[in-house]
């Protein structure tokens, strides 16, 4: 039998690191190792040129220091001898000095002294004809000794006359010397600081580890990838915030719900929201789990996260819908609620009828279906009179039905008068709607009941004021009640409250008005709103007959307590229409 034949080994390839940290030690290792390289060359270039200069300095100041009036007096006065005064004089300063020779020469180029005694009397190898012109020379030359820096100077007497010229010589090999022994210094020095920059990159490549989480770049490049895609493909804001509080990052949904531009990146909150619970909200001054805010015509839901640098990360989701929602099940209950009250009512005047009717008590029994016919048509009759808008007016006759079923008296005041130029019936029901409501809430069980109603126009602005008897609105929380989230009731199944009184005096102050609340005189709470260019200057086109679609009485909608509401959007509290509301 043959052997299974086996795999191959798998060969370990090295290559680029994939990990972050790794990359970038690497690249910091090699630019620390490549600028010291450079350094140190940068050093050593002009050393040996710094050596070498400082040698023919070093020449030329001992070949002036040798050029005295007295050795050129000596020159002239004696012949060119190894055992002479010039060669004695010169021999001296060498040893003294160091310099590798000095030779002393008269005009016509012939030594008189050498470190080599034989060269005396002979002619100097190099062109001594500048400086036996008077001009001082620097060099590096080869001469009879091989090379050296040289100084060469001219040898003037007393009256300053030329009389030879003086060489100094250097020997060469010591400047090398002076140079290669400076090499094993400057390289430990390089070697030091390479160290230090390596130690550097490493700790710098750790904390980037640390930070990066062992990452590779393309691991980096695909999250980033993801996180975009993520960010701009949800359903919900998205607002991350640095340390200082600005806007770091938002998504595009962020940007639909908080009505603001990709632009604001790098500006504050209060810059770009301004002032509002929405900024206190997503600037963390207002602390809690799915905070409500309303900014614009949307309610929305916001939670807040920090994170480790300091900053934040804050969600945002729109309850706008889901409110709607829940108000249009508050409509349908309060129809129920408005149903059950006439069918009730209704029940019990036909048992009554037909009482009086089983008594043969027919004359007790017309008045009797008179009054109760009468009763409804004067109800009806009250509002149409004083308002004119359909919608308004099946509103508030819906709101008189529920009303009598809970024991309040819900009536108009005698000012009360209101024509048919709204340019925005739904906002104006969306307004009554609310505060009807919560007067309606303010004042059940209360001693004589009552809750009134004021609707006029003065020009083009609509004047809005309800009054209740209930306990009212404390002094100190007059502004607070009209924030949102805040309320003192327990909130319905389907949603929150504290909203509407939010949305009122939103919808108010967008037209350019207000709305507040003081004491009413009967010792409860009154709203006052003022909502300019509310009316037009022509009569809209009302509709002709009952309206099919009239709103219909809700019952009391979702508030914050006396004075407060959940917002209706648009689409008016469900009640009967005043037909339905005239009939017995």
């Amino acid at each position: 039998m043959c052997p299974a034949p086996t795999a191959p080994a798998r060969r370990r390839r090295f290559g680029w690191p994939q990990r972050v940290f790794a990359q970038v030690l690497l690249m910091q290792l090699a630019v620390a190792t490549g600028v010291t390289a450079l350094v140190t060359g940068l050093f050593l270039a002009p050393l040996s040129d710094q050596l070498d200069d400082q040698a023919m300095r070093r020449a030329l100041a001992i070949a002036q220091t040798t050029a005295s009036p007295e050795l050129a007096g000596e020159l002239t006065a004696s012949r060119p001898d190894a055992e002479g005064v010039v060669q004695r004089e010169a021999e001296r300063i060498r040893a003294a000095t160091g310099a590798e020779y000095i030779v002393v020469m008269d005009t016509s180029g012939v030594r008189w002294s050498h470190t080599s005694v034989t060269e005396i009397g002979r002619i100097v190898s190099t062109d001594p004809s500048d400086a036996l012109a008077g001009r001082e020379v620097m060099e590096i030359d080869d001469g009879t000794l091989g090379r050296s820096a040289r100084g060469k100077v001219p040898l003037r007497d007393d009256e300053g006359r030329i009389m030879g010229a003086v060489s100094v010589g250097i020997e060469y090999d010591s400047v090398r010397a002076r140079l290669l022994a400076a090499i094993p210094g400057l390289l430990a020095y390089a070697g030091g600081a390479l160290a230090v920059g390596a130690l550097a990159a490493y700790l710098i490549s750790r904390r980037l580890q640390r930070q990066t989480h062992d990452l590779a770049f393309s691991d980096i490049s695909a999250l980033l990838a993801e996180r975009e895609a993520m960010l701009h493909g949800i359903r919900e804001g998205f607002v991350a915030l640095d340390g200082t509080g600005r806007i770091r990052l938002l998504n595009d949904e962020a940007q639909r719900l908080l009505s603001v531009g990709p632009d604001v990146t790098g500006q504050t909150l209060d810059e770009v929201l301004g002032d509002g619970r929405t900024t206190e909200v997503l600037a963390g001054r207002v602390t809690g789990k799915d905070l409500l805010t309303v900014r614009g015509n949307r309610v929305l839901v916001a939670n807040r996260m920090p994170t480790d640098d300091g900053g934040a990360v804050v969600t945002l989701r729109d309850r706008t819908e889901l409110e709607r929602l829940g108000r249009e099940l508050d409509s349908t209950r309060g129809l129920i609620d408005a149903l059950r009250a006439q069918d009730h009512e209704h029940a019990n005047r036909m048992h009554t009828l037909l009482g009086l009717l089983e008594l043969e008590m027919h004359e007790d029994a017309m008045e009797y279906v008179t009054e109760v016919v009468g009763v409804h048509r004067a109800t009806a009759e009250q509002v149409t009179e004083r308002v004119h808008d359909p919608l308004l007016a099946a509103l508030l006759v819906g709101k008189a039905t529920v009303a009598a079923e809970r024991g309040v008296s819900l009536r108009m005041a005698p000012s009360a008068l209101l024509p048919d130029r709204l340019v925005d019936p739904q906002g104006l029901v969306t307004v009554v709607g609310n505060l009807v409501d919560n007067a309606l809430d303010a004042a059940a069980g209360t001693p004589d009941a009552s809750v009134e109603v004021d609707l006029r126009a003065e020009g083009r602005t609509a004047l809005l004021r309800i009054a209740d008897s209930g306990p009212g609105v404390p002094a100190d929380r007059r502004e607070l009640i009209f924030t949102e989230g805040w309320s003192t009731k327990e909130p319905p199944v389907h949603g929150r409250r504290g909203l509407g009184l939010a949305l009122v005096r939103r919808l108010a102050e967008r037209q350019g008005g207000s709305a507040r609340v003081h004491d009413s005189a009967t010792g409860g709470a009154e709203f006052v709103v003022v909502l300019p260019e509310a009316l037009s200057d022509t009569p809209t086109d009302a509709p002709t007959g009952t309206p099919s679609d009239a709103p219909t009485a809700g019952a009391p909608a979702a508030g914050t307590g006396p004075g407060e509401d959940t917002p209706t959007s648009g689409a008016p509290t469900a009640g009967p229409t005043p037909r339905e509301a005239a009939q017995p």
